[in-house]
């Protein structure tokens, strides 16, 4: 034995070897019984949160400037379809403005809103909460709660401080998802124009 492997067997004095534990085969069951009812009513009590307007948060919401500029997407959402919505053409079909509102009447309002606007097929509208800048002590308050709602409603695909002609930073573009209906249509069209 030469000095480095008598120096390496120093080393290595006590040192036990690890321990191989029998491999366990990993089966997936399907949930039986009690386990699944309380899945399912689990998944229940939370759709049934985001169909109240409770659910809509009115604290700890981040704070935005009355003169910022924001936007939001849904991941999946298309960069060109953003894009459009962010430059403001999409057509507006229906507004709702929150001037003069608490933040409670406003969150009753926009929940409202967005369930009215998705039962009528309505897709992109706008939203104008104001920029808040004539608050001295705290400015754009319902302008940083309505980002935060936006976000919070699971039918809101995205949205974009409008362009000046719109309100500018006082109002927001939001595009909604589209109804099964729209959907439909959508694909029959598009299957037509490939014939």
């Amino acid at each position: 034995m030469d000095q480095d492997d008598e120096l390496f067997l120093q080393e290595m004095q006590g040192v036990e070897r690890i321990q191989i534990r029998e491999k366990v085969t990993l089966r997936k069951t399907p949930l039986v019984g009690d386990a699944e009812a309380r899945r399912q009513a689990a998944l229940d009590e939370t759709h049934a949160l985001k169909r109240d307007p409770n659910h809509l948060s009115t604290t700890d919401v981040v704070r935005i400037g009355p003169h910022d500029v924001v936007g939001f997407k849904r991941p999946g959402i298309q960069d060109g379809v953003f894009r459009k919505l962010r430059l403001g053409k999409y057509d507006i079909e229906a507004r709702l403005d929150l001037h003069r509102r608490t933040i409670e009447q406003a969150r009753q309002e926009v929940f409202r809103f967005v369930r009215d606007c998705l039962a009528a097929d309505i897709r992109s509208v706008l939203i104008l909460p104001g920029k808040g800048d004539r608050s001295i002590g705290d400015p754009a308050v319902l302008k940083s709660y309505l980002a935060h709602w936006l976000e919070d409603l699971d039918d809101v695909q995205g949205y974009h401080t409008a362009q000046p002609h719109h309100g500018g930073s006082g109002a927001f573009y939001v595009l909604l998802r589209k109804s099964d209906r729209k959907k439909q249509l959508a694909r029959e069209q598009f299957s037509k124009g490939r014939i």
